[in-house]
């Protein structure tokens, strides 16, 4: 199949989101952005990856109030040290997507991007959720988390990238209406999800 779309993903905590995504760009022949987006905005600032890393998809509280005081805009240079490094990060990781997407067709991980990318009419937006038994077990096997706190760190991480879209994007995280197909995977292996959403862009 030859693809045309843009692709974001939002997802759940351990809907298994990333490893659809991955999948879904190897099969489609297109890459996949997701931790890369990351290394990318670190090697434009020059800021450490870690500190990126440790305030990735989590919302800071100033970005706003600087954008409606007009003393920042997207795309723009502004002064090291004067803007959080979280509003940083999206800033710099806003400018890598909308560079990225004019390159062509690819998978975006998280990040906005459904956001960012709302004015292109080649955006395909997806949601990938799971009923909260499958996270559980997804989170313990893949994700190293102890059971006993399984469900606790699940709606933390849910939480926080629930706040970092509603946020940045002035939307509400998970509401469907955001959304062009919402997929529940609970009862699909990773690459039967990818063979939905692939069925779904060869009509749209």
């Amino acid at each position: 199949m030859s693809c045309r779309h843009i692709i974001t993903i939002s997802r759940q905590f351990g809907s298994g989101g990333r490893a659809i995504g991955e999948a879904l760009a190897d099969r489609l022949g297109i890459k996949c952005y997701d931790k890369e987006l990351i290394s990318l905005a670190a090697r434009e600032s020059g800021v450490d990856p870690e500190i990126f890393e440790h305030v990735d998809e989590k919302a800071a509280n100033s970005l706003l109030y600087s954008l409606s005081m007009g003393l920042y805009s997207f795309g723009s240079s502004y002064p090291a040290g004067q803007m959080p490094v979280n509003d940083r990060l999206y800033l710099l990781q806003h400018k890598i997507i909308k560079q990225t997407a004019q390159k062509g067709p690819c998978v975006f991980v998280g990040r906005c991007a459904d956001y960012v990318l709302r004015d292109r009419d080649d955006v395909v937006r997806l949601f990938i959720c799971a009923d909260m038994n499958y996270r559980i077990k997804r989170a313990v096997e893949l994700k190293d988390v102890k059971e006993s706190k399984a469900e606790q760190v699940i709606a933390k991480t849910d939480k926080s990238r629930a706040n970092y879209y509603n946020y940045y994007s002035g939307k509400k995280w998970g509401q469907t209406n955001n959304y062009d197909l919402c997929v529940n995977r609970t009862r699909l292996t990773d690459e039967q999800a990818v063979s939905v959403i692939e069925e779904y862009l060869n009509i749209v």
